[in-house]
């Protein structure tokens, strides 16, 4: 797996990155649910009935389960883990919005227990791009976020993955300039060759495109 280390820029990240204030919106709309699932849980016991108290238990697992989104799961996924742990991957800017923009990135989708690797090509929408131009063909080099990465197991064969921009990390075009040399040419090519598919992608219900491995570039193989 290639990494890239660089030092996280905390305050610019919790301005810029779209990863950071999802999770913040979460995290706000986990807590009046976890109240609300505490106080159903304790009506229902008051209530008494042999049916509520299954209702009961239901709400109290619901109310649990929002605790620990509001509280413990943001420690598991801070923004400087996830830069350190995730893939390096490229991604260039394939359509322009009139808020914003479409990236097409190149990730690896394979979970990582089986020892293989399979390419696809996903998209994530960004609302600004801090050190890039927002123009078509424009290389921002990003990290992959990987669903397994607090579980071993979800049943797929092939993994949702995400790509969070390094220029959301820092403001140093620098380590931005560093990141986009640290991939290979061939890989921003591929992207390149690719553009026009981006629609394609965002129009699949798995939101990614797998890659057929024998058409990719020698040493991006399965």
């Amino acid at each position: 797996m290639r990494r890239f280390e660089f030092a996280v820029d905390r305050r610019h990240a919790h301005a810029v990155n779209e990863v950071v204030a999802g999770r913040r919106r979460v995290r706000l709309a986990a807590v009046p649910a976890a109240l609300l699932a505490a106080a159903a849980t304790a009506y229902l016991v008051w209530l008494g009935h042999p049916w509520s108290y299954p209702l009961a238990l239901a709400c109290a697992l619901g109310a649990v389960t929002a605790l620990w989104v509001a509280l413990w799961a943001p420690r598991r996924t801070g923004i400087v883990r996830l830069y350190a742990e995730g893939e390096l991957v490229p991604a260039v800017v394939s359509l322009i919005q009139p808020r914003g923009a479409v990236l097409l990135a190149l990730v690896n989708v394979a979970r990582r227990d089986n020892g293989e690797s399979r390419y696809a090509l996903v998209t994530k929408t960004v609302r600004q791009l801090p050190g890039h131009r927002v123009a078509e063909g424009e290389r921002v080099p990003a990290i992959a976020v990987r669903a397994d990465r607090t579980t071993r197991s979800i049943g797929e064969r092939w993994l949702p993955v995400d790509a969070m921009p390094i220029a959301w990390g820092t403001s140093d075009t620098a380590v931005i300039d560093r990141a986009r040399a640290s991939i290979a040419e061939i890989e921003w090519r591929l992207l390149a060759d690719n553009l026009a598919r981006a629609e394609e992608v965002q129009r699949s219900a798995a939101k990614r495109l797998l890659l057929d491995p024998g058409r990719l570039p020698e040493g991006l193989g399965a």
